[in-house]
C-alpha cells in the first residue's frame, strides 16, 4: 500500500441542464476515451460526454453533450426519463457500456420530517425498472469525436445499441442464487444487491457489487453478453459450463464493497468502499490477471494488491468513479466524487476531480 499523491485537480464543466439535474454533485461513473470523458450521474437516464483540453495532460473537460438512453435503447420504465441510476461505464472495442445499480431503495428521513412520518418513510422500499439495465452502445466517430449511435455498419457487420432488461434482467437470473437471492429484497444501502462497477475485457463483462458483502467478501459477477441477429436490440447472456448465465468471484477487500472498476491490461483496478451508508475507508486494489480467470475465483493473497488509501470526507467527498487518463508512460488515475465537498465546487461552475499518481 502506498500513500496518495494528488498531483492536481481537473475541472469538469457540465452544462446548465445537467447542473439542474444535480449530475455534477451526483457523479457515479466515469470512463476516459481518448479525447473525451464519459460521465453519468445516478439521478438521470442519460450519459454525458465531455471533451479534454489536452488528452495527454487534461486540466479541464468542457463542451458537454448529453445523450438520453431512451433515444438509443428501449428502456423498461413507463417513464423514459425516470432515473436509471447508472453506476458504472466501460469502453471496449466499438462499444460504450452502462450498468444500472439493479438495487431497491428505501425512503430517506429528511430534516423536516417529524411525527410518524420518519418511520413510515423508512418502511417504504421501492424498485424502478430503469435501474435494472445493462446497456451496450455503439460508438461512432462523428466530426472527430466519439459519439453513441443507435446502430452502425462496420467491417465486422452491423452493430446495434442493445439492452438487457425486463423479464430477462440480471435480477431474474439471480433469483435462485444461493448467495445473492436472499439479498434481492433488501435495499442497496442496507447491504442488499447494488451493482456499482463495470469493466469489459473482450467478451467478458465484469460487474462489481457494492453489496452484498458476505462475511467480509466482496463479489464480482462475470457475464458473457451477446445479441441474436433476430433481436439485435436485446442483449442475452451466454451460459457458462455449469449452465448458469453468470460466474461469481469473491474478493478479500477487507470487508469493503466495490464502488467502481477499471481495466488496466489484464488486471482490474477496484475502487473499494463501505457497502452501507458510511463515509470510509476508501481503497484502491489491483486484481492481478483478472481477465485470465478461467473459473470462479477466490481472490486473495498474491492475486490482490492494496495500491492506495484514498481520502474521504465526513458526509461528503465519496469517491465514486475511477478512470485511467493520459498516455501509457504517464498514466494517472482520475477520481470523481459523489456529494463533493464545497471546495470541489468553485464559483466558475466546475466540479473538481482528482488526478492521482499510481504506485
Amino acid at each position: 500500500m502506498g500513500g496518495v499523491t494528488v498531483e492536481r485537480t481537473v475541472r469538469l464543466y457540465l452544462g446548465e441542464h445537467s447542473r439542474a439535474a444535480t449530475t455534477h454533485t451526483n457523479l457515479s461513473a466515469v470512463r476516459a476515451d481518448g479525447p473525451v470523458l464519459w460521465v453519468a450521474g445516478d439521478e438521470t437516464a442519460t450519459v454525458e460526454r465531455l471533451v479534454a483540453d489536452d488528452p495527454a495532460e487534461p486540466r479541464e473537460y468542457t463542451g458537454e453533450t448529453s445523450f438520453r438512453l431512451a433515444d438509443l435503447v428501449p428502456l423498461p420504465g413507463a417513464d423514459a426519463d425516470e432515473e436509471a441510476d447508472i453506476e458504472g461505464l466501460a469502453r471496449s472495442g466499438p462499444f460504450l457500456w452502462a450498468i444500472g445499480s439493479h438495487s431497491l431503495r428505501r425512503k430517506q428521513i429528511k430534516a423536516h420530517h417529524a411525527g410518524p412520518k420518519p418511520l413510515k418513510r423508512l418502511g417504504r422500499v421501492e424498485g424502478q425498472d430503469n435501474r435494472q439495465i445493462l446497456v451496450r452502445l455503439p460508438i461512432a466517430d462523428i466530426d472527430g469525436v466519439p459519439s453513441p449511435v443507435p446502430s452502425m455498419l462496420t467491417e465486422e457487420g452491423p452493430h446495434h445499441a442493445a439492452i438487457l432488461s425486463g423479464p430477462d434482467n440480471l435480477r431474474a437470473e439471480l433469483a435462485d442464487d444461493p448467495h445473492l437471492a436472499p439479498f434481492l429484497a433488501i435495499p442497496g444501502k442496507d447491504n442488499g444487491l447494488d451493482i456499482e462497477g463495470i469493466a469489459v475485457h473482450g467478451e467478458r463483462v465484469y460487474l462489481g457489487l457494492r453489496g452484498p458483502v458476505l462475511r467480509g467478501w466482496a463479489i464480482v459477477l462475470e457475464l458473457r453478453p451477446y445479441t441474436n441477429p433476430d433481436e439485435p436490440q436485446r442483449l442475452r447472456l451466454r451460459p457458462f459450463e455449469d449452465g448458469r448465465r453468470y460466474r461469481k468471484h469473491v474478493l478479500a477487500l477487507g470487508g469493503l464493497g466495490i464502488r467502481d472498476m477499471c481495466p488496466d491490461g489484464d488486471d482490474l483496478l477496484l475502487l473499494a468502499g463501505p457497502s452501507m451508508d458510511l463515509d470510509g475507508p476508501v481503497r484502491l486494489y489491483r486484481w492481478h490477471h483478472a481477465a485470465r480467470a478461467a473459473a470462479p475465483q477466490v481472490v486473495r493473497g498474491d492475486q490482490l494488491h492494496r495500491e492506495l488509501d484514498l481520502p474521504y470526507g465526513e458526509g461528503d467527498d465519496h469517491a465514486e468513479g475511477i478512470a485511467l487518463v493520459g498516455p501509457p508512460e504517464h498514466r494517472r488515475l482520475l477520481v470523481v466524487y459523489d456529494s463533493p465537498a464545497p471546495h470541489r465546487l468553485p464559483d466558475d461552475g466546475a466540479v473538481l476531480a482528482d488526478l492521482i499518481k499510481l504506485p
